[in-house]
């Protein structure tokens, strides 16, 4: 890909429909706020009996193409409750991975999870239509924010009882994230602007993750080993999409990934967390 990346063209695409979008959104946060009690999706994550895995459920992806574009929400939002997830992760976004607001309402309505809105959250109205969808978390991506949104926008999410997983992708951004506040960091070891995956990126950040942080690994995991060593790194949790959702039975897929033995996470100096 040359020109602009695909963290470019995405961002782009959602900075417009923020921009075009004329709802109060005074009056959609207040509508959040009155919505049902969330699912603890952090707390979750912390109660996990060894690693713990955030299913993905997505139909494409820009880099993989088209993964299950017929898929049901309802049916693999139960396939991975049985299988062992303890959280779920669905795609809203429609024009790049094919997804909906729907597919995060009926993967909810499915299961007893909790949920993570996976999508570009740009705006404080993307926020508050997350919880009104009926997630439970939202996602926050560091190298698609600036500093005063990440901060504005994990304190919103917070106050409509949100909780917020903030991505980062480096040290640096791990220090932006911890700097708004996060206490559940995921570090993704795709590459946003190419899409290449660095199968080493998330041992090599963990140690910049405080050890009261929840911290959890994104993106090319593909078996128990991946699964295996990250969790000895001291990761809490992996989320995985494109792995689950390739296999041809996504309940023993599962089985070879969660329950690893979670390490303690070694910090600079050499102090254990």
């Amino acid at each position: 890909m040359t020109g602009a990346t695909y963290l470019d063209e995405i961002l782009a695409a959602h900075r417009s429909a923020a921009a075009a979008d004329r709802r109060d959104v005074d009056a959609l946060v207040a509508e959040a706020r009155a919505t049902g009690a969330p699912r603890g999706f952090t707390e979750a994550l912390r109660r996990a009996d060894g690693l713990a895995v955030i299913g993905e459920i997505k139909r494409r992806s820009p880099s993989r193409g088209e993964l299950d574009p017929n898929l049901e929400p309802t049916a693999v939002a139960r396939e991975y409750e049985t299988g062992g997830a303890t959280c779920l992760s669905v795609l809203s976004d429609a024009a790049f991975f094919g997804g909906s607001a729907q597919d995060v309402t009926e993967a909810r309505r499915a299961c007893l999870l909790p949920v993570l809105r996976k999508d570009f959250t740009v705006a404080r109205a993307d926020v508050a239509d997350a919880r009104l969808m009926g997630a439970d978390a939202v996602l926050l991506i560091v190298a698609a924010l600036s500093d005063d949104e990440l901060a504005a926008f994990l304190a919103l999410a917070r106050a409509i009882g949100l909780d917020v997983l903030v991505e980062a992708h480096d040290e640096d951004e791990v220090e932006r994230a911890l700097g708004a506040g996060a206490d559940l960091i995921g570090v993704n070891q795709r590459d946003l602007a190419t899409f290449a995956v660095d199968h080493d990126r998330a041992l090599r950040v963990v140690a910049a993750i405080p050890g009261d942080v929840v911290a959890v690994a994104e993106s090319g995991i593909r078996h128990g080993d991946d699964a295996r060593r990250l969790a000895d790194a001291g990761y809490r949790a992996i989320l995985v999409g494109e792995t689950l959702m390739k296999a041809s039975d996504r309940r023993e897929a599962l089985g070879a990934l969660v329950g690893h033995r979670v390490g303690r996470r070694v910090q600079p100096g050499g102090v254990g967390g």
